[in-house]
């Protein structure tokens, strides 16, 4: 944000899309739920980009300024995020005024309304400079503006449509009879929900779907897309390797580790199987978790984020629908056919442990994860022995 443009918003009163703060305390959690219970009334009000303005008192409009936040434009990401439902695509940036610096968290309109604050499940909004919970009727018509409420869908902040791999844009649309060229591409790519465009700066973004699927370096924008794999098998040196790219390649990269980490002998495929159903599944608006595959002689798991199913009772053998719009993209773009039958995952898995021992599927409440746990490599000693 420019100098002139920063001028003009102070001139102008708190409202619904702008509000001034002396200062914010992310230090206490109480501090970072109410930064939330703002953005999200910000983003969930009518009228474009809304902003935060830190370092000016609300009242007299004195310009204080800010020394120090003592935190990044990541960490402010991650705390909205994992406290909105869906997420909310913001920034924080910092413009000298004045002779002063001010913290200016952007709050971009994005096209997932109403915005929900996960832990209480209330939707905000704001009447003139004041925060408040939205009305039944208000609900119902940010609904009705939003039909689409994909979250693969939502545009994440300073990525680029430059990201995104031309190989796999390509085999998407070759699936679908397109020819994609220079002069169809964004017109594509917009259309499929690839990319986003934020209409107030005509600034370009690919959308976090977009970056999963076909990005091989969304590690630089998303670092939560990752498969860590670590193997404590008879007591050797802990391996600690990280998986990370678009989502097709790790699941192959994924697969190549596990042969190598594992015995011959071990049902390999049914390990991988979770993997795959777990970079399917999983919950990509949680920033704070990663898939996990915990390799020891007793037991084998694969944690994943996000509870397998809404309720509390037992797996009926098939995962939660979550991501369709990604799960589309990537049987579009899979050549090996390997992602048609995913939702049977569970079933097969226990099929190849049959007469080896039994597969626990575990929803963990607490922590929003679901975790398969698989009998471990001293079991399959056992069996041969």
């Amino acid at each position: 944000m420019d100098s002139k443009r920063l001028s003009n918003l102070i001139k102008r009163p708190e409202g619904p899309k702008l509000d001034f703060k002396l200062t914010i305390d992310l230090q206490l959690e109480s501090g970072r739920k109410e930064l939330a219970k703002d953005v999200c009334a910000i983003a969930n009000s009518k009228g474009g980009r809304g902003y935060i303005i830190i370092g000016i008192e609300d009242k007299t409009k004195k310009v204080v300024g800010v020394e120090d936040l003592g935190i990044t434009e990541e960490q402010i990401q991650q705390i909205i995020t994992s406290r909105s439902e869906p997420p909310i695509p913001v920034s924080l940036e910092y413009v000298d005024y004045d002779k002063k610096t001010l913290g200016i968290i952007n709050i971009y309109d994005g096209p997932h309304k109403p915005y929900q604050v996960r832990e209480t499940g209330a939707f905000y909004i704001r009447r003139g400079s004041t925060t408040d919970i939205m009305r039944k009727q208000e609900i119902i018509e940010a609904l009705q503006d939003s039909l689409n409420l994909n979250v693969e869908t939502f545009p994440v902040v300073n990525s680029s449509p430059d990201a995104l791999d031309e190989g796999l844009i390509k085999a998407y649309f070759d699936s679908k009879g397109l020819a994609i060229n220079d002069e169809n591409r964004l017109e594509l790519l917009e259309s499929a929900s690839i990319i986003h465009l934020d209409k107030e700066s005509g600034t370009l973004m690919a959308t976090l779907g977009g970056l999963l699927v076909f990005s091989k370096t969304n590690s630089l924008y998303i670092p939560h897309n990752m498969i860590r794999i670590v193997n404590r098998i008879e007591g050797k040196a802990v391996d600690d390797i990280i998986v990370q790219g678009d989502l097709l390649d790790m699941i192959d990269k994924s697969e190549e580790i596990l042969r190598r980490s594992l015995p011959e002998e071990y049902p390999v495929g049914a390990l991988h199987e979770a993997v795959m159903n777990a970079v399917i599944y999983r919950d990509y608006t949680d920033y704070s978790k990663e898939i996990s595959v915990i390799i020891d002689s007793n037991s084998v798991s694969v944690v994943s984020p996000g509870l397998f199913a809404d309720s509390k009772s037992a797996p009926n053998n098939s995962y939660k629908k979550r991501n369709m719009w990604i799960y589309e993209k990537m049987v579009a773009i899979d050549p090996k056919d390997r992602l048609l039958l995913a939702d049977k995952g569970i079933n097969r898995m226990k099929k190849l442990f049959k007469n080896i021992g039994r597969v626990i599927f575990v929803n963990n409440f607490a922590e929003d994860s679901f975790k398969v746990i698989f009998p471990g490599i001293s079991r399959i000693k056992h069996k041969k022995s």
